[in-house]
């Protein structure tokens, strides 16, 4: 089950637009557009303060996923005895 958590990583001020776009796979662009319509009408502002407050940060591993380390290089053959 998806948990809506706000972003690490991709965030301007707390991260909730940046969380509630990767929670709909959807650009948190798009969201911010929204988010400032809302603000001009006069909601966005007390909804951005709760949701700041109410949905929790992404845990270490929700913002960035583990890569696997490379290998190490195979070392170069060692050349015949004489």
């Amino acid at each position: 089950m998806k948990k809506l958590y706000r972003s690490r990583t991709d965030r301007m001020i707390g991260g909730v637009c940046g969380g509630l776009g990767e929670y709909m796979g959807v650009d948190p662009t798009l969201i911010r557009v929204l988010w400032a319509v809302l603000v001009l009408m006069g909601a966005g502002v007390l909804a951005y303060l709760i949701m700041w407050i109410i949905v929790p940060e992404a845990p270490d591993e929700a913002a960035a996923p583990s890569i696997p380390p490379t290998p190490p290089p195979p070392a170069p053959p060692t050349p015949p005895a004489e």
